[in-house]
């Protein structure tokens, strides 16, 4: 850890000053946040706010213009390539499309990151293969091609992959796209019983709201305008009491989404 800083006990991802460009473009300028231990934190805002960008960056995929992202006492922004994927291998990341191996078996897929980064011997991965299924309602599937799952269970396998390494901190890029109503509220259901049963750290990019909603503990809101955070909070606190009209108005849009849905914020 640098001499200069210090931070609260519970801060496991901390950005400073965040700047993201990709030529000569300014996606981010400025940005800092926190993410704490056990929380499930939620990056928000319109199309083109960079909210992926972000999420690139804490998980060191995208090195920044200029800033520091710190995993735990690490700044991933300063360490070599050995160094950054040390770092990674606690960290579990599932993608928008699930980047999911479609030659390999569902418990292939699952096996994969155990196989490479531990030396594990075989029945025991088996074993800890068949675990992470049945924690995500996928058990007995291993066989199974991922061409022969449906959407829904795609999107739990990648979670299942994604947690194959016990990994501290769990980051999801729009885990509900593509699925219907249903199948969203299940995964997300899903999402809250793993945060809260493993006291895993998630940090979820996601512009759906009845989402964000059921699965938030906070939420920051990106600004394309101003290119850095514009809103952060409970996200019933800002839907119900923000001033700013855009803050306002993403929070009440498709307000029809959340008749009916019980999240954790009793919506």
């Amino acid at each position: 850890m640098s001499g200069d800083r210090t931070e609260p006990a519970d801060v496991v991802i901390r950005v400073e000053n965040l700047v993201a460009r990709y030529g000569d473009l300014t996606i981010l300028e400025n940005v800092s946040c926190d993410v704490h231990r056990g929380e499930v934190f939620v990056v928000v805002g319109g199309s083109g706010c960079g909210k992926t960008t972000l999420l690139r960056h804490m998980i060191g995929l995208l090195k920044p213009s200029s800033g520091r992202v710190f995993v735990g006492d690490e700044d991933i922004t300063s360490l070599d390539e050995d160094g950054l994927r040390r770092v990674q291998r606690s960290l579990g990341v599932t993608f928008q499309a699930g980047a999911l191996f479609g030659s390999l078996t569902l418990g292939e897929n699952i096996a994969l990151p155990l196989q490479e980064h531990s030396d594990l011997p075989a029945d025991t991965i088996d074993l800890l293969v068949r675990m992470k299924l049945d924690m995500v309602s996928l058990g007995g599937f291993e066989d199974f091609m991922i061409s022969e799952l449906s959407g829904g269970m795609k999107k739990r396998a990648a979670l299942a992959r994604a947690m194959a390494l016990d990994p501290s901190i769990l980051f999801f890029d729009e885990p509900s796209a593509g699925l219907d109503p249903i199948t969203s509220a299940e995964l997300d259901e899903l999402i809250v019983q793993i945060n809260k049963s493993l006291g895993t750290t998630m940090v979820v990019v996601s512009h759906e709201l009845p989402s964000v909603f059921t699965i938030a503990d906070r939420v920051i809101m990106l600004d394309p305008k101003s290119k850095g955070i514009i809103a952060e909070g409970d996200p019933a606190e800002l839907r119900d009491h923000s001033v700013d009209p855009s803050v306002h108005a993403f929070f009440n849009r498709h307000s029809e989404q959340r008749s009916g849905r019980d999240g954790r914020h009793g919506l």
